[in-house]
């Protein structure tokens, strides 16, 4: 039995397509999983959860609270439980709550806290598929790390021909059992990666930072996790959060608390991604109280932070790998390369304030990757999620070359 042992998060939306769900439970349990059904009040118009919980052997969740006796169903714990979540069907509006974390309902809320890999199969007719807002959610989704299991086409509720079809069972299936069973590239390795701003005191209520929101470096963290690594994500100041297990974040403010956090990290890990965009220059005498307006120019005097890359690339072993980010507005190629042999870094990621859509603030990113042997290897616009793996999968190469 190829799910042997693995329990997945079922999850069922209101759908016609709902009673596909029924097959598909049962093909997961014929495979040896454990398996959890959590419904919407909406899908159990299309299908009872007395079937369902006749197949799964358990009681379906649907309400937040159980009938009359006070008890409480714990979305957190059915995160935590599940190797694999799955919602099939999965409608619009139910996609549309989990791009917008509108958690109204046990099936959303379990997504919002769920661990692992999520799985979804859209269902619904073709123009609800096709529609701007519908793409927009799946897009977002799909950056949030969601994988999208794709309708097909054919004949819809409706009467209507087209894509919107809630694939088929057997070929889910086939999906899960490949999720389930991928092998992680990187298990019991450890990584050290950066992230984010840092902010540099000028007086206590002000700063010199930059606009990096720390989405790059937070996807690549959650792509080493996935891959199996125990990751320490020393962060600036950002409002993107990690859900994925295996990330312990240590939160920092100024380059000098990054640099101690990193160097303290990095004889452990087996390397190190240096994606944060750390301050090159840090005023020499904070002001103790907030320096008031007046007509004569403020002068500051800056000095220059520690080098965290260069630091890292100065006492890594020949068993750890250093990637570095040079994010350029001009002789781009240049840059990295000299940055690339300065720092000792085996590759780096090299993106241009040129290139539209890459850079800071925005969720895609478009890089080149630039290695020691200067072998250079473009890429195309992604979001950063899609670049994350390409980085990772780099940084799985030179893994097993060490």
């Amino acid at each position: 039995m190829r799910l042997e042992g693995k329990k997945i998060v079922l999850g069922i939306t209101g759908s016609i397509a709902a009673y596909k769900a029924a097959m598909l439970l049962r093909l997961f349990i014929k495979e040896g999983a454990e398996v959890q059904v959590v419904i919407t009040p909406a899908g159990k118009e299309f299908i009872t959860p007395v079937t369902l919980s006749a197949l799964s052997d358990k009681a379906v969740v649907s309400d937040f609270f159980g009938a009359n006796d006070g008890t409480w169903n714990s979305h957190v714990d059915l995160g935590l439980w599940a190797d694999l979540m799955i919602i099939a069907p999965a409608t619009a509006a139910t996609m549309g709550k989990m791009a917008n974390g509108i958690a109204d309902n046990m099936l959303v809320t379990t997504y919002l806290s769920a661990k692992c890999q999520v799985l979804v199969a859209p269902a619904m007719d073709l123009d609800m598929f096709a529609h701007p807002s519908t793409q927009r959610n799946i897009s977002i989704l799909k950056d949030y790390g969601n994988i999208f299991i794709e309708p097909g086409v054919g004949e819809l509720a409706s009467g209507l021909e087209g894509k919107g079809r809630m694939e088929e069972p057997a070929q889910i299936l086939e999906v899960v059992v490949e999720q389930l069973s991928r092998k992680k590239k990187l298990l019991n390795k450890s990584f050290l990666v950066t992230a984010g701003p840092t902010f540099e005191k000028i007086d206590p209520v002000r700063f010199i930072g930059n606009y990096s929101s720390g989405k790059m470096g937070y996807a690549i963290a959650e792509e080493l996790a996935e891959q199996g690594a125990n990751v320490t994500l020393v962060s600036g100041p950002v409002s993107v959060r990690t859900k994925k297990a295996g990330i312990k974040v240590i939160a920092v403010e100024s380059a000098g608390e990054m640099y101690a956090e990193s160097i303290k990290a990095f004889s452990a890990c087996d390397g190190a991604v240096m994606c944060a965009a750390v301050a090159d220059f840090t005023p020499v005498a904070p002001e103790e109280q907030k320096n008031k307006r007046g007509k004569e120019n403020w002068n500051l005097e800056l000095e220059p932070t520690k080098d965290i890359a260069a630091e890292l690339g100065r006492v890594k072993t020949k068993n750890q790998c250093l990637v570095g980010f040079a994010l350029e507005t001009n002789n781009e190629l240049q840059n990295a390369q000299n940055k690339l042999e300065r720092k000792n870094l085996d590759f780096i990621v090299l993106n241009s304030l040129n290139d539209k859509g890459a850079g800071f603030g925005v969720d895609t990113n478009k890089i080149t990757i630039i290695d020691k042997d200067n072998n250079r290897h473009n890429f195309e616009l992604k979001s950063k999620a899609e670049v994350a793996k390409d980085i990772v999968a780099k940084i799985v190469t030179l893994n097993a070359e060490k």
